[in-house]
């Protein structure tokens, strides 16, 4: 395309999100491959310069992911609800903690402040998490990524279940694809980024934004009920 410079759209899209919103476990998990790939996310943060926007906790993979991305320099957001503070802060916790009145606004804060969403493996809250964030993309709340790291599998019962939803009529098949899966953080963050798509490699011009499929049920302001 004449008069455009390829190399700086490319480098535009391969480094448009500013802050990542990561749901993980306040737990550690049984197998050393969650930490793992835990730290390995908040290195390609780190080294992508994007910033860190999680649920406040300094224990399990929520304590690595914050002091991966923070010891690597990126500004670290960590949102809690007041009740929980006891259950998941354990020591200092690092960069900035916001504490809110409950787990509605804890989701609503964490979502207003990034520009992706990535989950981890983890227990209920992660999953709870990450099922809504799919389910404002599907109704048109937001348009923003949403990644899902399957380490080890972790995830591939829950996949399943999202599969049998499309067989039986309860999720359109479009809506099923909201979800980016990968099983690298490396992988991931450049699927969701430039919408590659299964991680293959494109030609500069074939690049294509990831783009939510939703419904639109209603205007996105129409959500907003607090403005």
């Amino acid at each position: 395309m004449e008069g455009t410079d390829l190399s700086s759209t490319t480098e535009q899209k391969l480094g448009r999100f500013k802050r990542v919103c990561v749901f993980c476990g306040s737990k550690a998990g049984y197998k050393s491959t969650y930490a793992e790939a835990t730290i390995e996310l908040g290195k390609i943060l780190v080294q992508r310069k994007i910033d860190l926007v999680y649920g406040g906790g300094s224990v399990g993979l929520m304590g690595l992911i914050s002091q991966t991305v923070f010891s690597g320099g990126c500004h670290v957001l960590g949102v809690i609800p007041k009740a929980l503070q006891i259950h998941e802060i354990s020591g200092e916790t690092v960069g900035e903690v916001k504490t809110v009145a409950d787990m509605h606004q804890r989701k609503s804060e964490m979502a207003k402040h990034a520009d992706a969403f990535v989950a981890l493996p983890g227990g209920y809250g992660t999953m709870e998490e990450l099922l809504e964030m799919i389910t404002w993309a599907q109704l048109g709340i937001h348009d923003k990524p949403v990644g899902l790291l399957n380490v080890d599998g972790y995830y591939d019962s829950l996949l399943a279940l999202f599969d049998k939803g499309v067989e039986e009529g309860f999720i359109d098949n479009a809506a099923r694809k909201i979800v980016v899966i990968a099983n690298t953080a490396e992988e991931l963050i450049q699927t969701m980024e430039v919408g590659r798509g299964e991680g293959a490699l494109l030609e500069v011009a074939e690049l294509l934004e990831y783009v939510a499929v939703h419904d639109k049920v209603a205007p996105r302001q129409r959500w907003e009920v607090d403005q």
